[in-house]
């Protein structure tokens, strides 16, 4: 082989900065920095831009720690399932070491300088959520329990929790009923995301519901959340982060939703395997869009409130 095909080869096997960015999960980081950017707004306290920048800056970075250390520990797992197998530490261009080093560092860093920019308070909660999606959701109940995702679920709601705190410093109801949203939409959404994947479950050896109790199972536990959500999410409506935008808007979204898990609940194996899961997938992509709007909603109320136009 030529010097040039070797060092050809060496570039092409070597990280990028797009490699290890994919490391904190982007994707999920753009859900975390907006509900923390919805509670840190709602908040009845008003913040200063530069802190409130800071506070989200530092709450997105923690969100990138936990993917990362995410990563590093489920490197086997990653490199079974065909939805993970093309991350940075499956695809060798970033060593699981590397990993680990840049999410411990950047934990580090964010809960230090979130409890130096806000509060200890928030600082705590986020150091609190990082442990949370690393220690008790990767390390204990992935693999252990088919409610993994049910419990798990609360690490990604914790985000407008902590922009509240970064905020107020204290806590309330209202934070918590937009942590409850995100806990009762989890189970759902990644319920119906293991429906058209679990064989990839299976090789991997989660005990995601699918793979211990059934498609059919699964289907009515997606129904049973979905209802729960319904009535929560169209509840939040008469709280203090509701109003008439919100309630409008959770009322023609969550039809929506029930009107997919109904679908869903109703379909047989034959049916799914004949159009390759299409109620499914309708019902996962639309739960993608579920939380944005819901909390597009609950920010749109926060912004209009001070001119008598948001809440009640």
């Amino acid at each position: 082989m030529s010097d040039v095909s070797i060092n050809s080869a060496i570039r092409d096997d070597e990280a990028g900065f797009g490699d290890f960015f994919a490391l904190l999960k982007p994707r999920v980081m753009t859900l975390v920095v907006f509900t923390a950017f919805v509670g840190l707004v709602a908040a009845p306290v008003p913040v200063h831009p530069v802190i409130g920048f800071c506070a989200i800056l530092f709450i997105a970075l923690g969100g990138g720690a936990s993917g990362a250390l995410n990563m590093w520990w489920d490197e086997d797992i990653d490199r079974v399932m065909r939805r993970t197998r093309n991350r940075p530490i499956p695809s060798g261009k970033v060593a699981a070491s590397d990993a680990m080093a840049i999410g411990l560092a950047l934990s580090v860093l964010s809960v230090t300088m979130l409890a130096l920019a806000t509060n200890l308070m928030a600082g705590a909660m986020l150091a609190f959520t990082i442990f949370f999606y690393v220690v008790v959701y990767s390390m204990w109940l992935k693999r252990s329990t088919p409610q993994n995702i049910v419990i798990g679920g609360a690490a990604g709601a914790f985000p407008p929790v902590v922009g509240w705190l970064a905020a107020t410093g204290t806590m309330s109801v209202e934070p918590w009923l937009m942590f409850a949203i995100i806990f009762m939409w989890t189970p759902p959404h990644f319920w119906a995301l293991a429906l058209f994947m679990r064989s990839d479950y299976d090789d991997a050896g989660v005990p995601m519901l699918t793979v211990t109790h059934g498609r059919p199972a699964t289907r009515l536990h997606i129904l049973v959340y979905t209802v729960l959500l319904a009535v929560l999410a169209i509840g939040a409506a008469f709280t203090a982060i509701g109003g008439p935008i919100y309630l409008a808007v959770s009322l023609v979204v969550n039809v929506m939703f029930l009107l997919g898990a109904i679908r869903i609940w109703r379909r047989d194996e034959t049916d799914s395997e004949s159009d390759n899961f299409a109620a499914e997938r309708r019902f996962f992509r639309l739960s993608l869009l579920y939380l944005f709007v819901h909390f597009g909603a609950i920010l749109a109320e926060a912004l209009l409130r001070p001119y008598g136009l948001g809440g009640w």
